[in-house]
């Protein structure tokens, strides 16, 4: 029996041949170890959706075989190449839209919607319609019927569940936006509302009795209309089988119910008389129906702010208002805040746009010296200081002593210290009226810290006297 030249060749060359198996065995081991890797670092899809979408690949093929007799019976495709590029163009356009769909569903959908699969998802089955003629075509209406049902219409299906499974795995509460689901919805709401279920969290006890509470309700007001009528009798015993059932008479809670539903029957005739406010009229419109916030933000964020923060972004919004007004703003928006606070924040001082003090034609006079009536003072002399000499005693010691001679001059008074010339009076301090106004302005710039009558004097450019009883009235000490 003749050998394999390779294993003849392996025979007579022992160690080359181990080589290059140990080396194949290798190279295979590492394509698998690297086959393993990339299938667990693939992000598998939920086994739901692997399922449905092998379902889906199976009814495909199983469609596509329909298309290939079809195409073959009916189209006269009988060349083998043509039908085999032709026949599944039906399958491939359903899958692409498939695809689609779920591309579309993923990029619309939101923690609240699942998402719309879009025009994609209106082509599933508008294919998978038109794929039902073939099944027909080809095998009749009982053959025609099974092929329609597993081919193309379990195709579609499948499909869309795995294409769409996902999204609804992820949130169950989200709710789908295509059309049929909305329109579902809609329906499902009016039905449940027309047959008395709509309001939920409600045992079948409790649905019986306010169907009977409905009831009572009515046939107690056709009663009202007719009271002797020729089925007055009857409609008195369903009444009171209605409010039997209703359970009005042991249940405080459906007595109240009744009585409320009853009263507003028999009384809907006030409706149409019952006065009412025009809407139309005796309501101003105003100027500024809200406050235009800084900088675009709101009033919600400002007032999460530090009120420091605000009081910048409404200064750049309003840079030509002055502190108060800033102020006020910021407590419109919602953030109180102090005149005080708004120069703090704006390193502003005393005053955004401080006045200067006015300057003095001469300086004030200094107070004058209190002297006798009649008396003038001369020039002062001084005598020339004696060295002291070397430690002595303290009787040795002698001193500069200023000597002062006064002579009596009656024609020529001295004027009290309160008798200023009015060429020397401060303008701020002419024609003060009373109360005088810059003692409000101090008490709201200053506060409780009272300064000194040389700081008012300075800020206020007044004087002496002046600057005293703006002090006085603050409440400082002298």
């Amino acid at each position: 029996m003749p050998t394999h030249p390779l294993i003849t060749w392996a025979v007579d060359h022992p160690w080359p041949a181990a080589g290059i198996a140990a080396a194949g065995i290798a190279a295979l081991g590492a394509a698998l170890w690297a086959t393993v890797r990339t299938a667990r670092a693939i992000t598998w899809p939920p086994g739901p959706v692997l399922a449905a979408g092998a379902g889906a690949i199976v009814c495909t093929i199983y469609s596509g075989d329909t298309s290939w007799r079809f195409a073959g019976e009916h189209l006269g495709m009988v060349d083998t190449t043509e039908r085999a590029l032709m026949f599944g163009a039906g399958e491939l356009a359903l899958l692409a839209c498939a695809v689609m769909a779920r591309a579309n569903k993923a990029a619309t959908a939101t923690d609240a919607t699942a998402g719309s699969a879009g025009v994609p998802g209106v082509l599933v089955w508008v294919i998978t319609g038109v794929q039902v003629i073939p099944c027909y075509a080809t095998s009749g209406i009982v053959g025609g019927t099974v092929r329609a049902v597993i081919g193309p219409v379990l195709a579609g299906l499948l499909w869309h569940l795995a294409m769409g499974l996902e999204i609804r795995v992820a949130r169950p509460e989200a709710l789908s936006t295509g059309l049929p689901a909305v329109i579902g919805r809609e329906l499902r709401e009016r039905l449940l509302s027309r047959l008395g279920l709509a309001t939920r969290d409600r045992t079948a006890e409790q649905i019986t009795r306010d169907r009977a509470t409905a009831r009572a309700v009515h046939l107690a007001a056709v009663l009202e209309l007719h009271p002797d009528g020729a089925l007055s009798g009857y409609r008195r015993r369903r009444l009171a089988a209605a409010v039997a059932r209703s359970g009005a008479g042991t249940d405080g809670q459906q007595r109240h119910q009744l009585l409320q539903q009853l009263a507003a029957r028999r009384t809907s005739g006030q409706l149409a008389t019952v006065p009412l406010a025009s809407p139309w009229a005796g309501t101003p419109v105003p100027d500024e129906a809200y406050p235009r916030t800084p900088l675009g933000v709101t009033g919600a964020q400002l007032r999460a702010m530090d009120p420091l923060a605000v009081v910048h972004l409404v200064r750049d919004a309003h840079p030509a208002v002055e502190p108060a007004g800033i102020a006020a703003l910021c407590t419109e928006y919602g953030v109180p805040v102090s005149e005080t606070q708004v120069r703090v924040a704006l390193r502003a001082g005393n005053a955004l746009h401080p006045t200067p003090a006015p300057a003095l034609a001469r300086p004030l006079p200094g107070p004058a010296p209190v002297v006798p009536d009649g008396v003038r003072l001369l020039p002062v002399t001084c005598r020339p200081a004696v060295p002291r000499p070397a430690p002595a005693v303290a009787a040795a010691r002698t001193r500069t002593r200023p000597v002062v001679t006064a002579e009596y001059v009656p024609e020529h008074p001295v004027p009290a210290p309160g008798d200023v010339p009015d060429e020397d009076v401060p303008e701020g301090d002419r024609d003060v009226p009373d109360p005088d106004p810059l003692i409000e302005q101090a008490r709201d710039e200053y506060g409780t810290d009272v300064p000194g009558i040389r700081a008012l004097k300075a800020r206020y450019g007044v004087g002496q006297a002046r600057a005293q009883r703006i002090r006085d009235a603050l409440g400082g000490t002298p």
